[in-house]
């Protein structure tokens, strides 16, 4: 039902596991990735596990916050893959702090990688997306709810969900843009999380966190022909949690 076969994917912070999970499965599905991550030995190192012969990964180091990386990592993509049919943009930060505890390159460097990141990448990528494309920006939970003690993650994210729907306006009938907004994932970021409150499981409809897998999913299923007609939306993934507390 999925067949990437031909097509080409740009996926920014492609070395933590939602970005991972979503290379393998679109690689799985025949698409031509290119990787990009602030740790550049990391990804290369994924492009090598995902595809040894590189006939159909391209790993780059990319700073997010950086309009100048996004520029190169795009540019990159054309030269190796001659255009764009999906973009992912997996990039993020994600750091306790009170706001009346945080300082302002605090706010600064969340709001930069968390949005402006997505913003650079989104704008560099226009003139090189392929008809019929798809941006898929990953979001949070946090976007639409606030969250405690992440008030710059929350605020950059309800940011890329705004973002998300003026581009759907702005670049259709051409190009889709949908978000998806993950909930309690499996990884190292959310144990923490978990370990102070764990009633976030109880009040999960689903009584277990998601996995990466679960959120590439969606996100391949947006970039798929199956939702040709899904534009300006957000999909959340959280196993019922937003709806349930």
């Amino acid at each position: 039902m999925i067949d990437f076969s031909g097509k080409v994917l740009l996926l920014t912070g492609a070395n933590g596991a939602i970005g991972r999970a979503v290379a393998r499965l679109f690689h799985g599905h025949g698409a031509a990735c290119v990787l990009t991550d602030l740790d550049g030995g990391g990804i290369a190192g994924f492009a090598r596990e995902l595809d040894p012969g590189g006939d159909r990964a391209l790993a780059l180091r990319q700073d997010a916050a950086q309009a100048g990386d996004a520029d190169a990592v795009v540019q990159a993509t054309v030269a190796r893959f001659g255009r764009i049919d999906a973009l992912v943009t997996a990039a993020g930060l994600y750091r306790d702090r009170l706001v009346s505890e945080m300082s302002e390159e605090e706010w600064r460097q969340s709001i930069a990688i968390n949005l402006d990141g997505v913003f650079h990448v989104c704008r560099a990528a226009i003139p090189h997306l392929a008809e019929g494309s798809a941006i898929v920006n990953i979001a949070s939970m946090a976007g639409h709810r606030g969250s405690y003690a992440h008030a710059h993650y929350a605020a950059a994210k309800g940011g890329v969900l705004t973002l998300s729907r003026s581009l759907a306006l702005e670049l259709a009938p051409r190009t889709r843009v949908n978000a998806v907004s993950p909930g309690l994932i499996e990884g190292p970021m959310v144990q923490p999380l978990i370990a102070k409150k764990p009633e976030l499981i109880t009040n999960t409809p689903m009584k277990r966190l998601g996995t990466a897998e679960e959120v590439a999913g969606v996100v391949a299923f947006l970039c798929s022909d199956l939702a040709r007609f899904v534009t300006g939306e957000t999909t959340h993934v959280n196993g019922g949690l937003h709806i349930a507390s």
